[in-house]
């Protein structure tokens, strides 16, 4: 017997069983095999089940059977199923279609979790967990030896340690570190060589002789046996490549670790999601050692490998398909961990329906969330109230769950504040807890940690480690709401995500009401969060409304922090109108925080991003109103720099390139805009893209009568083109125009300015005036924010109005309310008690 200390790394399935890898504290790979026997269920009529019986028996499948009873969730009670045991876990799949395919009438369950998963959860193990392994003198883990994960490290633990892995990087040369802003390798036909950095050092592999590519490629890789294998266009490109040059010219590369498997490739596809065509590229999972992608990895940009490792130990999902997949994934693979362990029945697909509902109650329940449009304008001394993952806690704290909803145990006590939900005909059970809030209290728990332990730590490197961990998990918990409603969720069902968007409204409003009641004037509001201003404020007013709001509401509630300035930007389709959440501003720490402008837009050209941070940086410098306006003349100044660039054909195309999504096929396009013309192109130089694909382009002339003239893709322009100065510089104006229009400057007024500036010597052009509207300063703002609140009531003048959103997200400028019906439910809203929402 041999007793090994480590963390568990990889986990398939094999002929031999289950193949276990470990990585031990020396860097060293183990690779073991295990034993595991894996159990779906069928349900039917008992004529139907014996037929089951006959077929496995007459074609000899590898499989034992046996009468069973199991908890099903929805008609909450236990119901008799035919329980078939599959002993070798890498036919698991096969053997469940093959009876599915002859008998497709009756219903599965437990039959699509995949063998990792399941032995995941027979060992209460998940990938990278603290293990030890003991061993037979043939190297097999006898199974039920294996020791628990000690108790410093658990899916819970928040200090946990990671294994020594060894990284090498895969990148195509000129790649950026980060990865991000790159030109799609598939879209250029240009060879470039192949940059491999393991251990701070980096090699090059020129393409002009492949073999010797090839073979030094595969020298590395036997000589540094990298665990982990990190690319940029891996999945998409160099893989495919490398592996087509290593059939071609017969040199085997050993990508696996595991020389008995293939690698496992998937196809590309599009599929439609959430109003959008969406693309998700080919990939390609290696066994016994890991293959990122961070160009083809879910949120790679926002919480790294960190976060990757993170949601791999709380949803036990294995490290390569975590990276590939949605929060959504890992949030069912959660709920799927915790039926497994309630020994729940796990429906192999969705058969819960959405129950009738009359016109009147589709009117009051169809809502989504409540948002008071920004009064819009620069506004001193703004404090963000934000309540802490409100839509989870709501789950938690009031046992909402596809169950619970409605239960015919509590159904007499409905009427009781406790389970009652607020403006609907619902209720939630008090008996039994349900399946959704269980999955969820930790993920809640574990994120405040986190967030507790970011604000304390001094550390800067472990604050940006906790910080990705916090942002992989409020992903996560927003998916579990979002899941709630969709359609295919195993667990969800639409009542539930209604009965959480009502407890949201009623908590906000609350909160509203609340802050109004102390003094406070509402600035905006939207779904959890709450903008409010008090002249002459003492800190400790912010601390006991905080408590006040959450005794009122059970949800906790926090100081986000206080502005020195915010400015919420009117629409560009009604001037008289706010945005919901678009805005700009500097908290009293010197932090700046943005939401929906230029600079946080994917498709926005890098030299309006860049222009527009470093414009809001000096703003950023002020702490009022007043500073802020003596700001404005450097904010000009710079803007000013930036445009005599373009003009002058100096912005490099990088810095001008387009980022658009494909709506649809390149060859269904009908019109000559812009899109469709540059996937045109593309076609014609043979490379073929599918619907939901991103490209990238740049503008060459706009108004050129010849539709191939107007732009160009990134991968064909070379230094015989110019781009379109105008068109730029109208899109510079727009994101200049965004930060000074709290000061009444427009685009209009912006590019009358510019154009006399530059028709002026720059020697001359200090002199030229401040652009100013025909109001005085900060007049135009006003008489704009009076006419959005004109209303007879005292509430609909000091203010924001109220909107509810739909399920799919908040209304746009077209859906929303007309100002007479805002201004009357406004009126209403403040006559309504709380538990009695607006009908809008």
């Amino acid at each position: 017997m041999t007793i090994l200390n480590g963390w568990l790394f990889d986990v398939y399935p094999s002929p031999q069983g289950m193949t276990v890898w470990m990585i031990d504290a020396d860097s060293c790979a183990h690779c073991f095999t295990d034993t595991l026997a894996i159990s779906f269920y069928i349900h039917g009529a008992a004529r139907e089940l014996h037929n089951v019986c006959a077929f496995i028996a007459s074609a000899r499948l590898p499989v034992t059977m046996q009468r069973a009873s199991r908890y099903d969730l929805f008609q909450r009670r236990e119901i008799e199923l035919l329980q078939v045991v599959v002993s070798a876990p890498a036919r698991f799949p096969s053997l469940v279609q093959t009876i599915k395919r002859h008998f497709p009438n009756l219903t599965y369950y437990n039959a699509d979790v995949a063998p990792a998963q399941i032995y995941y959860y027979e060992h209460n193990l998940f990938p990278l967990a603290r293990v030890q392994v003991e061993t037979d003198a043939n190297n097999r883990i006898a199974s039920n030896r294996i020791a628990e994960i000690e108790n410093h490290d658990s899916q819970w633990a928040v200090d946990y340690a990671l294994p020594p892995l060894k990284l090498m990087t895969i990148r195509l040369e000129g790649e950026g570190e980060s990865f991000a802003d790159s030109i799609n390798p598939n879209h250029d036909a240009r060879p470039r060589p192949l940059e491999i950095s393991v251990e701070d050092t980096t090699r090059v592999l020129i393409a002009d002789d492949p073999r010797e590519m090839l073979i030094r490629f595969r020298e590395l890789l036997l000589q540094y046996d990298p665990d982990v294998l990190v690319s940029a266009w891996g999945d998409s490109f160099i893989l495919p490549r490398l592996l087509e040059m290593s059939q071609r010219y017969g040199v085997p590369l050993p990508l696996n670790r595991d020389a008995e498997r293939a690698i496992e490739f998937r196809p590309a596809r599009s599929y439609f999601s959430y109003g959008r065509i969406v693309y998700k590229t080919a990939s390609h999972l290696l066994f016994g050692r890991w293959h990122i992608d961070c160009d083809n990895a879910f949120l790679m940009d926002d919480y790294s490998l960190d976060g990757i490792f993170e949601l791999a130990r709380v949803s036990q999902l294995p490290v390569q398909r975590v990276a590939r997949v949605s929060t959504g994934t890992c949030v069912s693979a959660m709920e799927v961990a915790t039926a497994y362990r309630d020994q729940i029945l796990i429906p192999l697909v969705k058969s819960e329906s959405e129950e009738w509902q009359t016109a009147d109650h589709f009117i009051t329940a169809d809502k989504g969330g409540l948002i008071y449009q920004p009064l819009i304008g620069l506004h001193e001394g703004v404090a963000e109230l934000d309540f802490t993952s409100m839509f989870p806690t709501i789950m938690d704290k009031f046992n909402l769950s596809a169950e619970t909803l409605n239960c015919a145990c509590c159904r007499e006590s409905h009427g009781a504040s406790k389970n009652h939900v607020p403006e609907l005909a619902f209720w939630a059970c008090q008996k039994q807890r349900g399946l959704i809030p269980k999955t969820i209290a930790p993920l809640v728990a574990k994120r405040s940690q986190y967030k507790r332990l970011a604000k304390a730590t001094t550390d800067r490197a472990q604050k940006e480690i906790y910080k990705r961990r916090v942002s992989c998990l409020k992903w996560a918990l927003v998916t579990v709401f979002g899941y709630t409603g969709y359609k295919n969720a195993r667990f969800g069902k639409i009542e539930a995500h209604e009965a959480i968007n009502a407890y949201g409204r009623d908590a906000l409003l609350a909160a509203k009401e609340l802050a109004e009641a102390r003094g406070f004037k509402l600035i905006h509001a939207i779904v959890d969060a709450l903008y409010i201003q008090k002249k002459n404020v003492r800190e400790e007013e912010y601390t006991e409304l905080t408590h006040a709001i959450f005794e009122t509401t059970n949800l906790p509630i926090e100081l986000e922090g206080v502005y020195h300035w915010i400015c919420f930007p009117p629409s560009r389709q009604d001037a008289g109108l706010g945005v919901a959440n678009r805005y700009f501003g500097v908290f009293t720490d010197g932090e700046i925080k943005t939401r929906g402008i230029e600079a946080r837009c994917h498709d926005t050209p890098l030299f309006i991003k860049h222009a527009q941070t470093e414009m809001l940086n000096l703003l950023a410098q002020a702490k009022n109103r007043a500073e802020f306006r003596t700001q404005l003349k450097e904010v000009l100044n710079l803007a000013m720099d930036y445009l005599d660039a373009l003009y002058a054909g100096q912005v490099p195309f990088d810095q001008l390139a387009i980022s658009q999504r494909l709506s649809r096929d390149p060859r269904e396009y009908k019109t000559n805009h812009l899109n469709a013309i540059v996937a045109r192109q593309h076609l014609e130089s043979g490379v073929e893209l599918a619907a939901g694909e991103n490209i990238k382009y740049v503008i060459l002339d706009n108004t050129a009568r010849v539709p191939s003239d107007r732009a160009r893709p990134m991968e064909y322009l070379d230094g015989s083109c110019g781009y379109d100065t105008k068109r730029y510089a109208e899109f510079f104006a727009q994101s200049v125009a965004t930060l000074l229009s709290s000061v009444g400057i427009t685009t209009s007024l912006l590019e009358k300015h510019f154009a006399e500036r530059r028709a002026l010597p720059k020697s001359a052009r200090a002199q030229l005036p401040m652009p100013r509207n025909e109001l005085p300063l900060f007049a135009w703002a006003k008489q704009h924010q009076a006419a959005a609140q004109r209303a007879s009531t005292k509430e609909s003048t000091t203010s924001a109005s109220p909107v509810a959103i739909n399920r799919a997200g908040p209304v746009n400028e077209k859906m929303r309310l007309s100002r007479s019906i805002q201004n009357a439910l406004t009126a209403a809203n403040s006559a309504t008690r709380r538990s009695k929402m607006p009908n809008i």
